[in-house]
């Protein structure tokens, strides 16, 4: 069994914190006016719970101590439309939409009607959810895991897509991405295991994670010039990896590293509170994943 490197999360939090600047929002962005705040949390929980049940009591717990709006969830393996609805119950969302049944589906529950469902299968490995709730657009993403080709067509089908809404629309991308952040590149670059680490997936499971031997981070900069913001490295202190967690310490799953963000248009970004990855005792063990969340200031209605 190899041994799992887990990068020291001091030592992330100081190479981020010297070599990234906070994210700017385009000037002129008007402040969000007195009103409710809105939560998303987004949670891949790893196989639909079909491996290590007993965590699944403690996941519905959380999420409801969360207190969300709005989840976003990958890989719901073995879900129905009812059995979602079922969990969405558990922390009082009426509303729920699942992607599909086969496979690694997403999802997505509301504490408010859920409208606009569009599910794209073609062109896209797990597929695509969209829908509306809360008055903004939401793509539940998961993109391919072990290819970055497949993921960068993924990213421009995401982006023809998203081209298809009104200009003044208010959008959110939230969910499990499988790729790589140029703001957390100097962080990565001080990982003596991260490309070795890599070479050895990309060998084990015929892979092409890696493009010319290196970290491929095309995929969301191409998010980044389309003018979305990444919320959590716009609202972070320092950084901290949603994946690996310790539910797998037996197995090789390399350095932590940021997969999961909260990515949205700058209309919405600029009501954002707070936005973070939920890195503690409790999420260590709920999923391989650490979940994400944003929370943002919505105008009076």
């Amino acid at each position: 069994m190899n041994q799992r490197i887990i990068l020291n999360r001091r030592e992330f939090a100081a190479a981020g914190a010297a070599g990234m600047g906070a994210l700017l929002l385009p000037r002129g962005l008007p402040a969000a006016k007195p009103g409710n705040k809105l939560k998303l949390l987004s949670y891949n929980v790893w196989y639909g719970f079909t491996k290590k049940p007993k965590r699944k009591a403690g996941y519905l717990s959380f999420v409801k101590g969360q207190a969300p709006d709005i989840v976003s969830l990958q890989e719901l393996n073995t879900y129905t439309p009812d059995k979602l609805a079922a969990d969405a119950k558990a922390w009082d969302h009426p509303h729920s939409v699942l992607l599909k049944e086969k496979g690694f589906p997403t999802g997505i529950t509301s504490s408010r009607p859920i409208t606009g469902v569009r599910r794209t299968l073609e062109g896209f490995h797990h597929g695509l959810l969209r829908c509306k709730t809360h008055g903004i657009h939401i793509y539940v993403i998961h993109l391919h895991p072990g290819n970055w080709e497949i993921r960068l067509r993924e990213i421009d089908l995401l982006l023809k897509d998203f081209a298809t809404l009104p200009k003044d629309a208010r959008v959110l991308l939230a969910g499990d991405f499988n790729t790589f952040s140029l703001h957390d590149k100097l962080v990565y670059d001080k990982s003596e295991d991260m490309i070795p680490f890599f070479k050895r997936l990309d060998e084990r499971t015929k892979g092409k994670n890696l493009r010319d031997g290196q970290l491929d981070y095309r995929h969301l900069k191409r998010l980044e010039d389309a003018e979305f913001v990444d919320l959590i490295h716009a609202e972070r202190g320092g950084f901290l990896g949603t994946f690996p967690t310790r539910l797998r310490l037996d197995e090789d799953l390399g350095p932590e590293r940021r997969l999961d963000y909260v990515f949205a248009t700058p209309n919405l970004a600029a009501s954002c509170r707070a936005a973070s990855c939920i890195v503690d005792e409790t999420t260590g063990l709920l999923s391989d994943h650490y979940p994400v969340s944003a929370t943002f200031q919505q105008a009076a209605e």
